[in-house]
C-alpha cells in the first residue's frame, strides 16, 4: 500500500474482531491512556491480512452533539493516517482509539496523543518479537550428572 490514504483493509469492521478487542478479562488485550485518547490493542497472529487495523470510538456520553463527534472522529482518523508509519506495516494488530475527553480539543493535542500511543504499541510489539538476550543465550545448559 502506497501513499497516505486510508484503505478499506486498514479499517477494523469485523464484529468478531471488535468483540475480542473489547472482551472483559481478556489477557490478550492491552490498554494505554494518553489524554484525550485511550487505546485498546490486540495482536492477532491468526489473521490472514498482515497490516494494522483500527477503529475510532467517540462516545455519545462524552460529546452529546453529533457534529462534535464527527469532528473529533475526523481529527483522530487524520492523526492516525499521518502517524501510522510509526507501526510496522506487517504487524497484525487491532487498534481501538476511544475518546475520553468531555470537550472538543485541538488537532495538535490529538495528533501528539496518537503518536505517543502508537510508539507505545510499536515498543511493546518489538519487545514481544525480540530474540533471546545474550544472557539467556550464553547460560549453560543443564546436563545429566556423570
Amino acid at each position: 500500500m502506497k501513499g497516505l490514504r486510508l484503505y478499506k483493509i486498514e479499517k477494523l469492521c469485523s464484529e468478531t474482531a471488535i468483540s475480542r478487542l473489547f472482551s472483559r478479562g481478556s489477557r490478550e488485550v492491552s490498554t494505554s491512556l494518553v489524554y484525550p485518547l485511550r487505546l485498546a490493542w490486540r495482536v492477532d497472529r491468526e489473521r490472514s491480512v498482515e497490516c494494522p487495523r483500527f477503529l475510532v470510538s467517540i462516545p455519545k456520553k462524552r460529546l452529546r452533539h453529533a457534529v462534535d463527534r464527527v469532528k473529533m472522529r475526523r481529527r483522530v482518523r487524520e492523526a492516525y493516517r499521518l502517524s501510522r508509519h510509526l507501526l510496522d506495516r506487517e504487524l497484525p494488530v487491532d487498534l481501538a482509539f476511544i475518546y475520553v475527553a468531555d470537550e472538543i480539543l485541538p488537532y495538535d493535542r490529538v495528533l501528539s496523543s496518537v503518536r505517543r500511543l502508537l510508539t507505545r504499541v510499536a515498543d511493546a510489539a518489538a519487545d514481544d518479537n525480540s530474540p533471546a538476550t545474550d544472557a539467556e543465550a550464553s547460560s549453560p545448559s543443564t546436563t545429566a550428572p556423570k
